[in-house]
């Protein structure tokens, strides 16, 4: 019986790594060719923001968009080549944004931005100044001459802390109550549901009005935070108490449930112990998407006059400044806001959801 000798690759030789070879030198032409990609986006970016930034807006609009959509798909194809196929491009810009938002809301007394509040300090400021880019006011002036861009870092700032902390306060005390209405059950579980029922029957925004006529519009931003905050947060406590006795009831029936049981542990070590570690994760990654409705329902509240109130920014009574008139002369000064408030619900969202599928399993 003969046998067929295989050749063993001669160590230094080429030839195994010619299909290596062709496949890296592939890549590296994907790679220049969506780096090109990127420097037209940011090119366009820069001539139609700069240079030709006197054109009208029906011309400068639509060349804007589709240099952001070029620029995306440069950073993408970039992205992907070096990370490989499977990075998400979208989710890791949603994740800086909301990082350079926090940071930029947290540090803005620090940060050289131009004057956002006091009227009198802008005298010498040209109103409805037109975004440029390298300019004082890169993102425009509003009527009195007040920086957009640090109107809505600043804005940024008395958002995040009032709609965080509603759901912070909506998560402790959902907490407090679902995960012993599900461990216990009974007449307990029936009480905390008829509440939480109640809670849900009676319309947000319905709630939100009579509840800031109650307590009255806010001045500044600690006012901001407490008022609507306090508001927001009796919204999210049914929606959290509902959701905190969901996810627990799967874990009562658990091994590590019983064994503690058994044990002779005390309830109440079992619930802080046992179910609350394995609870968090999913309330977690719900508490951001709970944090971006509300941002929308604060929004809507300063919009229509209801939460803080001017010269004192944030996003909503920005957007609110933007009427039919200046609106259709001055676009800028309501979609800078916007703008801002569309990106950070949708990473919030993007972000929220990514941790919802990580965590959960679902």
């Amino acid at each position: 019986m003969t046998t067929t000798e295989v050749p063993l690759p001669i160590p230094g030789s080429t030839e195994p790594r010619s299909g290596r070879a062709r496949v890296e030198h592939r890549h590296g032409w994907q790679l220049v060719l969506h780096v090109a990609v990127l420097v037209v986006g940011v090119a366009l970016l820069y001539v139609f923001l700069s240079p030709l930034g006197h054109l009208s807006n029906a011309v400068k609009i639509p060349v804007v968009l589709v240099s952001l959509v070029v620029t995306f798909r440069g950073v993408n194809g970039t992205a992907r080549s070096i990370f490989g196929p499977r990075f998400d491009t979208g989710l890791w810009l949603c994740s800086i944004w909301l990082g350079l938002l926090v940071l930029a809301a947290a540090f803005a007394d620090l940060l050289p931005l131009g004057n956002y509040q006091n009227a009198t300090g802008s005298i010498d400021t040209a109103g409805y100044a037109t975004p440029d880019l390298f300019s004082r006011h890169p993102l425009g002036t509003n009527d009195f001459g007040l920086d957009l861009l640090a109107r809505s870092i600043h804005g940024a700032r008395e958002s995040l802390l009032t709609c965080t902390g509603a759901a912070l306060v909506g998560l402790l005390i959902g907490c407090a109550l679902g995960i012993p209405a599900a461990y216990y059950r009974g007449a307990l579980d029936r009480v905390i549901g008829v509440f939480a029922d109640v809670l849900l029957s009676i319309p947000a925004l319905l709630m939100l009005f009579a509840l800031i006529t109650i307590v009255g519009t806010a001045k500044t931003v600690t006012q901001a935070v407490v008022k609507v905050g306090g508001a927001l947060a009796i919204i999210a406590i049914p929606v959290m108490t509902r959701l905190a006795r969901a996810n627990s009831l799967p874990f009562i029936e658990r091994d590590f449930v019983l064994v503690s049981h058994a044990l002779g542990k005390k309830d109440r070590r079992i619930i802080v112990r046992d179910l609350l570690p394995n609870v968090l994760p999913s309330m977690m990654s719900f508490l951001l998407i709970l944090v971006a409705q509300f941002i929308v329902a604060e929004g809507a509240l300063a919009y229509l006059g209801l939460g803080l109130q001017p010269p004192a920014p944030s996003w909503g009574n920005m957007i609110a400044e933007g009427g039919l008139s200046t609106l259709s002369k001055y676009p800028f000064v309501p979609l800078v806001p916007g703008v801002f408030m569309l990106i950070t619900v949708y990473s919030l969202n993007r972000v929220g959801q990514k941790l919802r599928v990580a965590w959960a399993g679902v």
